[in-house]
């Protein structure tokens, strides 16, 4: 149920156009410090996990790995994604609420 609502929450976040979606669109909101929350797939390749989490650790922005690949894309009404970046801190932290109430999603 809450992963669901974490899904939910990852929609409401993009119709309000507080998702920079994909891997450059994420790198990019990452670097210019726009990322409050960076969502990366459970199924992400390894060197992505790594070139993200160094990435936003260097700048201090949360991470979670969290969704499949097709469902972190369906749940932005796109094609599979296997990163996200979320550029509203209220959202980022309920998604985060969410997330880490159904495992330890958590980085």
């Amino acid at each position: 149920m809450d992963r669901h609502k974490a899904a939910m929450m990852i929609g409401i976040a993009r119709k309000a156009g507080k998702i920079a979606g994909g891997e450059f669109a994420a790198e990019k909101a990452v670097k210019e410090n726009r990322a409050c929350l960076l969502i990366l797939s459970e199924d992400a390749s390894d060197n992505t996990v790594k070139k993200f989490t160094d990435m936003a650790s260097a700048r201090q922005v949360r991470v979670i790995r969290f969704l499949p690949k097709a469902e972190l894309g369906r749940a932005v009404g796109t094609g599979e994604r296997s990163c996200l970046a979320v550029t509203d801190e209220g959202l980022a932290g309920a998604i985060l609420k969410a997330a880490a109430m159904t495992e330890r999603s958590v980085l």
